[in-house]
Parts: C-alpha cells; structure tokens; sequence
C-alpha cells in the first residue's frame, strides 16, 4: 500500500496524510461521526466525545485569529499535552483558522477532545465556503501560496497532526479535519 491509498478500518474510510483526488476535486470522506459518549452503535473505531469540551470559534476577523489561539492553547492543556505538542497544535490550528480566514472569507473552527479507550486526543476542525481549492496536491506543497504567505500552512499543519483530511471543491469551500494523540 502506497501513502496515498485509503486504509479501511471497520467499514470506515481511513485517510492517510495524502489525499487521494478524483479530477480537481479531492476525493476525502465526511469527518467519521462523533456520537455522545456512551451513544449506541459506538464502536471501536469511533471516539468517545465529552460533547462538555467540544467548543466551536467563529473565524471572521484578526481578534477572532488570537481567539482561536487561545482557546486551543487551552484544550491542549486540558488534554494534558507536554510543551511541544502544545506549540505543534496551536501552529496547526493557528495556519488553518488563517487560511480559513484569509482564503475563505471566514468560517469555523471546532475543538473536541476525544477520549476512545482512555487516550487523549484533540480533533480540530476548520470549515469555510469560500471558493475551495481547485488543486489540492499543490496546496499541499510548501511554498506554494496564492497570497503572500510562504505557502507553508496547509502543508505545515499535515505534518505536525497526526491525521489530515481535507474535503473541498471549487466554488463549495474547504473542510479540513486535524487529530493529534496524547501519547505521553
């Protein structure tokens, strides 16, 4: 299996740190649910989800950036993540809430913490409807940039998660799923 092949676990669609395209547009699944913990049907390779701390951010102006920020910085803490997972996060978050911003004309970030198994884990979600990426393999690369960024955020972000998933089409916007476990 090559980086860029679907892994499949359980009937649900794993996606590596490649996205796999069909034409312009990336062939990425919907972000797996995340029922109440204890819901039925919660199987193994669903997280458990405190719905207490899964907190959602309007992303609209340059405060809303600090904000994001943040609020980040905090789940990380409360999620018991060391100093540089921290930092690796809130980088993350920070250059996708950015993109989402800047790119989009604003949009969302969610924060949740999971739970599965007692691990720990933070699952971030950016969303906008803005004009969506019409080539996401190049937005993947770093330096690519259709502003006047360095054109590292998208790439940067895949690389300090541990799971990326990104859903987008032109002219239907960019949805962009990041997980990071606590391994400590």
């Amino acid at each position: 299996m090559t980086p860029g092949d679907a892994l499949t676990a359980g009937g649900q669609v794993r996606w590596p740190r490649t996205p796999v395209h069909d034409g312009a547009r990336v062939a990425v699944p919907p972000p797996d649910p995340v029922p109440r913990r204890g819901a039925a049907g919660a199987g193994p390779d669903v997280p458990d989800v405190d719905e207490s701390r899964c907190s959602r951010y309007e992303v609209r102006s340059e405060e809303d950036l600090l904000t994001v920020r943040h609020a980040v910085r905090a789940a990380t803490v409360q999620a018991g993540f060391g100093i540089v997972d921290q930092t690796r996060i809130v980088t993350a978050a920070s250059e996708l809430a950015r993109n989402a911003y800047v790119h989009g004309g604003g949009g969302t970030l969610e924060v949740r913490l999971l739970t599965p198994g007692g691990r720990r884990g933070l699952r971030l979600t950016v969303r906008d409807e803005g004009p969506g990426i019409p080539d996401v393999e190049a937005a993947l690369q770093d330096g690519f940039t259709t502003g006047s960024g360095l054109g590292h955020g998208l790439g940067g972000a895949r690389r300090l998660m541990h799971d990326f998933q990104i859903r987008t089409a032109p002219g239907r916007g960019t949805t962009v799923v990041v997980t990071r476990w606590n391994d400590r």
